[in-house]
């Protein structure tokens, strides 16, 4: 289980889910995938797919420990699933890209899932959802760099990946749902730090939030 807390009110969450592969363009994806698997990294089973994680994994802290350098975050729009309602964060799925080529499943669980300290109603922002941006910066060669960028249109819609994790309208409550990424823009790389932020332009706001990164050496 995971603690969480907002501004609003704290959140338990007992069930991480990281829905996968989730572009809406079909053929895109498929020409990612075929990418992908031509460096190692097998395919996945069916798309969406949802990997499920341990949800101690998921932290809002500003400093993260990782093993080894070859690591790197995505930022996403995140579901919570409470009682009385939907809500969505901004988060990364920090990943070890390295121990993707063994199995992306893995790879996912040996890092930590960042979110941020705020959140908005869903409901607030489905009637608009496509035209979210989401945004990430890396800091390298000195400098801040912008990482990704890109509207959640490119993404499947969030009512969808919700029905198609267990057939459910409704995401249940102490659930966390991950939900897609956009491309990074000059390749996925490592960086020390990783900065994210889901933008509404209809209603003037952002979510944001940053992390520190720490490699810790490799031995054997």
């Amino acid at each position: 289980m995971a603690r969480l807390a907002f501004d609003w009110r704290e959140v338990d969450i007992d069930e991480l889910v990281i829905a996968g592969w989730t572009a809406r363009d079909v053929a895109a994806l498929n020409h990612h995938i075929e990418e992908l698997k031509a460096i190692g990294v097998p395919p996945p089973s069916r798309v969406p797919l949802y990997y499920r994680l341990a949800a101690c994994l998921l932290t809002q802290a500003e400093n993260i420990q990782v093993l080894g350098a070859e690591t790197s975050g995505e930022v996403e729009p995140v579901l919570l699933g409470t009682p009385d309602r939907l809500w969505v964060t901004v988060g990364a799925d920090h990943t070890d890209r390295k121990m993707e080529t063994y199995g992306v499943a893995v790879a996912k669980q040996l890092c930590p899932k960042v979110l941020a300290r705020t959140a908005w109603r869903f409901e607030e922002v489905e009637p608009h959802w496509d035209q979210l941006v989401l945004k990430s910066f890396i800091h390298e060669s000195g400098g801040k760099v912008l990482y990704q960028d890109g509207t959640l249109a490119t993404l499947r819609p969030p009512r969808e990946l919700i029905a198609g994790w267990r057939g459910n309208a409704r995401l249940p409550p102490r659930v966390a749902m991950f939900c897609g990424t956009v491309p990074a823009i000059g390749g996925v790389r490592a960086s020390r730090r990783f900065e994210m932020e889901l933008h509404d332009p209809v209603l003037g706001r952002t979510l944001t939030h940053a992390y520190d990164i720490h490699a810790l050496p490799v031995v054997a």
